[in-house]
């Protein structure tokens, strides 16, 4: 087998946040890839490029799908958040050994179940026409939903480092009943290889629930772990060494 992984931030991130796991991964043989998705590599503090107004939760799939078949061999996507809805994108084409999805959003046609997946995009509503700009989140709203099992001073250092996500791909994600591209559709039928869903037992932007419901969907494809005691960014919280080594132990085991 040969060992390449990409690992791929979420909204709003860098390939920064996945530092810990790609020091995990290499030191465990593996060929490590960690791409920005499109207009996320640069300064976080810095005034958004006028691209990532018009980008799309498509475009960070093509992106993907285009490094990918750059490389030798089919790799395995690990994809958080958002992320986790481009990496079942890219598998639909054939193009994975395998996926992991860390907390994925809810892809189209998911309709939210709880307060907490409601809470967000009411705060987007309440800032205006968010779709047709850049946009940044709010240090009051991350930390409740997505930094919540962090020590206080890795909550702002996290935030901190935090960039612009593109309006149009929050609409996407959020409102996808009016997004007449379906721009976060996964083919699930398309999807042959296995399936991994690692979801934080306290997270309160992706409910655990969410996450057995997709499992449901891939049935003898998927594997769900529930990685308990961590939240949305289970990857950079205290004790991320846990679920690393299950996830590896189980890309070892299914992989061979």
């Amino acid at each position: 087998m040969t060992k390449e992984i990409v690992l791929i931030h979420g909204a709003f991130a860098g390939p920064w946040c996945m530092a810990d796991y790609a020091g995990f991964f290499r030191a465990r043989g593996w060929t490590v890839h960690t791409p920005a998705l499109r207009f996320h590599g640069g300064d976080p503090a810095a005034e958004p490029d006028a691209g990532l107004t018009d980008t799309s939760v498509l475009d960070y799939a093509n992106d993907i799908a285009e490094l990918v078949q750059g490389l030798d061999s089919k790799p395995v996507i690990l994809g958080h958040a958002i992320a986790g809805v481009v990496a079942q994108q890219v598998a639909s084409r054939g193009l994975a050994s395998a996926i992991v999805l860390i907390n994925p959003n809810a892809a189209w046609g998911t309709l939210p179940e709880t307060d907490d997946e409601r809470a967000v995009p009411r705060a987007l509503m309440e800032g205006g026409a968010f779709w047709k700009q850049p946009m940044r989140v709010d240090f009051d709203l991350m930390v409740p939903f997505a930094l919540n099992k962090m020590p206080e001073a890795q909550q702002h250092a996290v935030f901190d480092r935090l960039g612009p996500e593109s309006g149009r791909v929050m609409f996407e994600m959020f409102f996808w009943m009016f997004d007449d591209h379906h721009a976060m559709k996964v083919d699930i039928d398309k999807v042959d290889c296995p399936v991994l869903i690692v979801s934080g037992s306290e997270d309160r932007a992706v409910n655990p629930n969410t996450c057995r419901a997709l499992a449901k969907l891939y049935g003898d494809l998927a594997t769900f772990l529930s990685a308990e005691g961590h939240a949305h960014f289970l990857f950079m919280e205290p004790g991320w060494e846990k679920p690393a080594a299950q996830i590896a132990d189980w890309l070892d085991q299914t992989l061979g």
